[in-house]
């Protein structure tokens, strides 16, 4: 039966966002946002903003706005690709007294002004108790804190990024945001492992009003650092954590190969055109080892990857662990998928892992890396979705969010049409139709969390999720995907209007 309230309308499954980050994207999105795109935030929309004037303008008068204290100035959306270096002097510059903390785009990176290094006490001391790899992932005189140097900043400016009144709002938004988007699922892989943290999520996300449920997965890395001894009883710690419409999945994990595309500090087999280097976001032999522990306990391992370097490395391991100790339905997923070749998609088919990409990264960054350290023939083909496809690779289609707009439909646009932001179809071999996208954002991410039994297709005896559309993307132009309207959504059985 069709509810009366769904006449004329198109019903799909309800859509799924199997990887994002809610408190990333509550609290960035929350902040002055000053971003290579427009983003929608709580306020309305801020607009981007792609060269260096008109950064470090926009920078300079949302200081001036705030009032005659101490409070910290957080921004989001710093991409040096785009607006240039920046360096601790350059805050200075805008202001010697007040805390100013730069958050970069990719969310793996902060720079600070003086008066924030004082605030947060990252003093010479305090900086030398950094790990050898923290040390070589920072520039304490230019106040930058990159991938595993980026870490012990966070858990230092942390009480101030989570203070309720800009957590409790942020996370209001976000769901918001969600609904809006026609989401019924989502899944966060590796967020930050804090049971105050998870109980302040599931204060919002987890009441009986929310029109989602909310998933997490344990993130292995930080575990791992903390729990070499006991790696697989810690990591069952944090499954007590969920509560109303959250909860953790067990067995399940997430660990970190390279570093971030948007830094980019993702590791490339032919390096970088501009001479810099990629890094690592765990070093070698703990990842292995901890690929390993996981592996034999019978876990599903997502892995953050985005250079075809450091996809080899993980293929490799998992080759290893395949041949050592044999596996099937494993389920290991590849996350994100930034650059690969086509022999690793073979290979990635051969092993029985999946992929789960984001598509936006062609759409932001093709244009612009194949000027600035990639070159035009890697960039058109960073995300290649369409051997992925050819080569039977089960697929999901995520945002990543905040690394991209967490609307399902318009990853399913990004996927189809590869249109960057100039206009231009970067890679149109690499496109892929529109059934598979819908696929990926619906069955196909349902199976890459396990969930596939209870959500992702309407049938019965799974869950009554449904999202409601003012077309079908099959019957509107590929270019139009994006701006279908959402009209509503049903959690198990619950009709909630379109917000």
């Amino acid at each position: 039966e069709v509810d009366s309230r769904f006449e004329g309308q198109v019903l799909i499954p309800g859509l799924i966002e199997q990887h994002l980050h809610p408190l990333l994207a509550a609290l960035t999105l929350s902040m002055e946002v000053i971003a290579i795109e427009d983003w929608v935030v709580p306020g309305g929309v801020a607009q981007g903003v792609t060269d260096r004037r008109g950064y470090l303008e926009r920078l300079a008068a949302a200081e001036a706005e705030m009032p005659a204290n101490d409070d910290t100035l957080f921004t989001w959306g710093f991409h040096h690709y785009f607006h240039d270096k920046l360096t601790r002097q350059d805050l200075d510059a805008i202001s010697s007294t007040r805390p100013i903390l730069v958050w970069h785009r990719s969310v793996h990176e902060f720079i600070l002004n003086t008066p924030a290094m004082e605030k947060y006490g990252i003093s010479p001391d305090v900086y030398a108790t950094f790990s050898p790899s923290a040390r070589e992932q920072s520039n304490y005189a230019e106040g930058h804190f990159w991938e595993q140097g980026f870490y012990p900043v966070l858990y230092r400016v942390l009480p101030d990024l989570t203070a309720p009144e800009r957590l409790k709002p942020g996370l209001e938004f976000v769901e918001r945001y969600l609904q809006s988007a026609g989401v019924t699922t989502i899944a966060e892989p590796g967020g930050l492992v804090s049971e105050e943290l998870q109980a302040a999520l599931s204060t919002v996300l987890g009441d009986a009003s929310t029109p989602f449920r909310s998933y997490f997965i344990v993130d292995g890395k930080t575990i791992a650092m903390q729990h070499t001894d006991n790696l697989i009883a810690a990591t069952e710690a944090p499954l007590a954590w969920g509560s109303g419409k959250t909860a953790y999945l067990p067995d399940q994990t997430k660990l970190f190969a390279d570093g971030a595309i948007f830094s980019p500090a993702m590791q490339m087999i032919d390096g970088y055109t501009d001479g810099h280097e990629g890094e690592w976001m765990m070093d070698l032999d703990l990842f292995a080892a901890t690929f390993n522990t996981y592996w034999d306990a019978g876990y599903q391992i997502h892995v953050h990857e985005n250079g075809d370097a450091g996809l080899e490395m993980v293929l490799d391991v998992l080759e290893a662990a395949q041949q050592r100790n044999p596996r099937t339905d494993h389920r290991t997923t590849l996350v994100h998928f930034g650059f690969s070749t086509k022999d690793q998609v073979e290979r990635i088919a051969k092993l029985g892992a999946i992929v789960s990409a984001n598509p936006y990264y062609v759409t932001a960054l093709a244009d612009n890396y194949s000027e600035n350290g990639i070159g035009p023939e890697r960039a058109d083909q960073m995300v290649r979705l369409g051997d992925v496809v050819r080569a039977g690779v089960p697929l999901s289609l995520h945002s990543d969010m905040p690394m991209a707009p967490a609307q399902p439909l318009y990853l399913m646009w990004a996927a189809v049409n590869r249109e960057t932001v100039s206009g231009r179809i970067a890679g149109p071999e690499q496109r892929i139709a529109v059934e598979d996208a819908l696929e990926a954002v619906t069955l196909g991410a349902a199976y890459s969390i396990r969930l596939e039994d209870q959500i992702g297709s309407l049938m019965p005896g799974k869950l009554a999720n449904l999202t409601s559309l003012s077309a079908s993307p099959y019957d509107v132009p590929s270019e139009q995907i994006k701006n279908i309207n959402v009209m509503g959504t049903m959690l198990e059985g619950t009709f909630y209007p379109a917000n």
